[in-house]
């Protein structure tokens, strides 16, 4: 059986093949945030060479944006042995209460991790940074794209270094990873059409005098809204907004006016002291029309930028990472006959992703910002709504943690087929400890191993523990590629 490199490492009998004379590296990554190198990470320890640009200074910051992580991506995270470690950093949170009137409980959720897990972005990186180096990414900092030509089965990107020096690689593909103002997505042509949904939201991390109640604290009032949760470390973020303070972005922020706005949302600014970081910035729903321009790719913030309502943004770019890099290795591999096809299969699932999150997180805002009295009524119908129809519920709390994502099949094929799959206990141990290896995992019971299609890449073989009779196939990604038998409670 062909294995893969585990994470950090170069799995025996398959070492790292160099990149072809016409090649420097086989795929350019551009930005180094946490989409960008979960992705490199994958590739390099899939065999495959990768060059990281970075325009900024490799610096560590406590400063960060994005600070809860979900369900699904942790998923994703425990397949690279990843998640346990994240955990112990933050603080789950098993209950959302919104605008004082809607509960969420994260603890139905049907997987390992069934909260969310409030932690700073840099935490997420530090992880992800170190096994990428771990499995031999090529980090370039303080280097900046200056542009990106595709030539028959080649990309060169036109760079310049932290002195002023202006060179040139050339790979077999590049990836996009550069988020909203994206140099990549403008070199290749694609617009990012879209409208400002909320401008004006002020970000602090302070320490409280007082604790909140709620682990996660959020409510809309009147003109304003405000939300804060705990880093777990002492430090809190803090949102908020004012309709009738609508500043650009450039425009100072102190935390008076941070103060002022929990007040008024929340009845309290808990004693806010000590701010280390405060910013002004607006929200957009933008998304790009295509995610792939032959030999270049958009993922996370460069191919689709929402509201932060949710908490989705970091989580679907780590979600786009990991749909697209066992596409590009089995690719660059050999492993597939119709290269083409594969490839395509990225945009055609997420792109679909990224427009329901789009809708999802904008449904959220706008509810957060209904300040006439047919709005508020609306959102408490809403809220209503979704406290007592349980069904309604869990496939809300589904999109938002992205337990709930699926792809669909082909026509014709098992209804489980392109389903996200659970974490199931096997004869060989957990499913996502199993796909750690980068394979797919056929499932199946005892006995000769069932006739499936193809698989783009190694196969892992594992067995129930029970008599079930269904077999699956995974992809690397913990989707069901194919199915077959009756479909069974998990």
């Amino acid at each position: 059986m062909i294995g893969t490199p585990r994470t950090g490492s170069t799995a025996p009998g398959l070492p790292r093949p160099a990149p072809e004379p016409a090649f420097d590296t086989d795929v350019i990554v551009v930005g180094a945030g946490p989409t960008g190198m979960l992705l490199a990470g994958d590739l390099a320890s899939a065999g495959i060479a990768v060059t990281v640009l970075e325009r900024r200074p490799h610096e560590t910051s406590n400063i960060t944006r994005a600070f809860g992580v979900h369900a699904r991506t942790l998923e994703l995270l425990d397949a690279r042995d990843l998640a346990d470690e994240l955990v112990a950093t933050g603080t789950a949170i098993t209950g959302l209460r919104l605008f004082r009137r809607l509960s969420l409980d994260l603890s139905r959720l049907p997987s390992r991790f069934p909260f969310l897990l409030i932690t700073p972005q840099y935490e997420v990186e530090k992880l992800l940074e170190r096994r990428a180096l771990a499995a031999g990414v090529t980090f370039r900092y303080g280097t900046e794209l200056t542009g990106l030509d595709q030539s028959g089965a080649s990309v060169t990107a036109r760079v310049q270094d932290a002195t002023g020096a202006h060179t040139t690689l050339r790979a077999r593909y590049a990836v996009g990873t550069d988020g909203v103002h994206s140099t990549v997505r403008k070199a290749i042509g694609l617009p990012f059409p879209g409208v400002s949904v909320i401008k004006s939201i002020v970000l602090a991390d302070v320490k409280l005098a007082e604790e909140p109640a709620d682990l996660l604290t959020v409510n809309g009032a009147g003109d304003t809204f405000a939300f804060i949760a705990p880093f777990g470390d002492g430090w809190y973020r803090v949102m908020g907004w004012n309709r009738r303070r609508q500043a650009s972005d450039s425009e100072p922020v102190d935390l008076d006016e941070v103060r002022e706005i929990a007040r008024r949302a929340l009845g309290t600014d808990f004693g806010m002291h000590d701010a280390r970081w405060i910013s002004r910035f607006h929200s957009d729903e933008r998304q790009a029309p295509a995610y792939r321009k032959g030999r270049v790719f958009l993922a996370g913030d460069a191919a689709h930028a929402h509201s932060p309502a949710g908490g989705q943004g970091m989580n679907t770019g780590l979600q786009d990472a990991a749909n697209l890099s066992w596409k590009l290795a089995s690719v660059i591999r050999g492993h597939t006959p119709d290269p083409e096809t594969l490839l395509d299969t990225y945009e055609s699932e997420r792109h679909p992703v990224g427009a329901a999150v789009l809708r999802s997180s904008g449904a959220l805002v706008r509810l957060a910002m209904a300040h006439n009295p047919l709005q508020r009524a609306v959102r408490s119908l809403a809220a209503l709504f979704l406290n007592s129809v349980r069904p309604a519920a869990t496939k809300a709390m589904g999109m938002i943690s992205g337990i709930g994502i699926s792809y669909g099949g082909p026509r014709g094929s098992h209804r489980l087929t392109g389903r996200r799959a659970p974490d199931l206990r096997l004869a060989e141990g957990r499913l996502y400890e199993l796909l750690r290896e980068g394979t797919f995992v056929l499932v199946g019971p005892s006995g000769p191993a069932p006739d499936t299609p193809a698989a783009p890449g190694p196969v892992v073989r594992a067995h129930w523990t029970t008599d079930r009779r269904t077999a699956l196939l995974v992809r690397p990604d913990g989707y069901i590629a194919w199915a077959a038998g009756h479909r069974t409670a998990w």
